[in-house]
């Protein structure tokens, strides 16, 4: 299953991108809104320069099969970045993927950013400091992230031939590396 070996195979990069936003602190609540602004931004940046990427990539036999149309993140996260008072920063990196497997890879990274997002949105909804922050974009499933994220590897299991795993890696991995060094 790609999904496993997906997880496996990107296990370094998921923790690096922990030890990146400071995760650690979000569960013993010395997570500071700093930190948020942080991984908002540096999410902003990531979805910004892949999203319609990924999306102009996928056949249209994944439009009904994963719902593209309820995965589209930026409009979310742009109101996040709006409530924060971000400021846009212009990345050097740049980002394409070659094919349907690498968008399918970078859509993985993505889609497991909103499972993690909505612990991080519950846990900081009751940390001090954060009473007034909406969460657009870690809440953005809200009660439907198990399915929504239970459908993403269903389709992905599903549709992706072995031979096919290390083109998906590649696109997960491209999406990692950009989120880790965009800062």
């Amino acid at each position: 299953m790609v999904s496993e070996y997906l997880k496996q195979n990107t296990a370094e990069y998921h923790d690096a991108a922990e030890k990146l936003f400071n995760s650690e602190k979000i569960f013993n609540k010395t997570f500071t809104l700093e930190d948020y602004k942080k991984i908002i931004h540096t999410n902003y940046l990531m979805l910004l320069h892949s999203e319609d990427k990924i999306f102009n990539r996928l056949s249209g036999k994944y439009s009904e099969k994963l719902q593209l149309n309820e995965r589209k993140k930026l409009s979310l996260i742009e109101k996040d970045v709006e409530s924060l008072s971000l400021e846009y920063k212009e990345v050097s990196d740049k980002l394409d993927f070659t094919n349907e497997h690498e968008a399918l890879g970078a859509m993985y990274v993505i889609e497991g950013s909103t499972l993690g997002g909505n612990v991080i949105a519950r846990q900081l909804s009751k940390t001090e400091g954060f009473d007034t922050v909406s969460f657009n974009f870690f809440g953005c499933y809200q009660e439907n992230t198990g399915p929504m994220w239970k459908n993403f590897k269903e389709v992905l299991d599903a549709e992706v031939a072995e031979e096919n795993y290390p083109e998906v890696l590649s696109g997960a991995r491209k999406l990692y590396s950009f989120l880790l060094n965009v800062n």
